[in-house]
């Protein structure tokens, strides 16, 4: 059995193309399911963020499924919604 972060290494080793923009989107990829997670873990539907943070289901959908370019204004609002707070690291 191939292990995926095997497979991953070897696919972005062969193929420059793909390892320049990967880890970009990744983290937008990531971003968004955290906040789905979080969502789903807070018991809320999209539909119930989305009346929270005063937009429509097919933002939050967006937002969670992809998360590019979202603004630090909307994951607070998002993460406010939740009952939670919005916290920023640099590493």
């Amino acid at each position: 059995m191939i292990k995926f972060k095997d497979y991953l290494d070897k696919r972005l080793k062969d193929d420059p193309d793909l390892a320049l923009g990967f880890w970009d989107g990744y983290e937008d990829f990531k971003i968004g399911v955290m906040l789905k997670e979080a969502r789903e873990n807070s018991g809320l539907t999209q539909e119930q963020i989305a009346q929270r943070i005063k937009t429509t289901k097919s933002v939050i959908s967006r937002i969670e499924n992809h998360a590019k370019d979202i603004r630090l204004s909307t994951l607070k609002k998002f993460a406010n919604a939740l009952g939670k707070k919005l916290t920023v690291l640099i590493e």
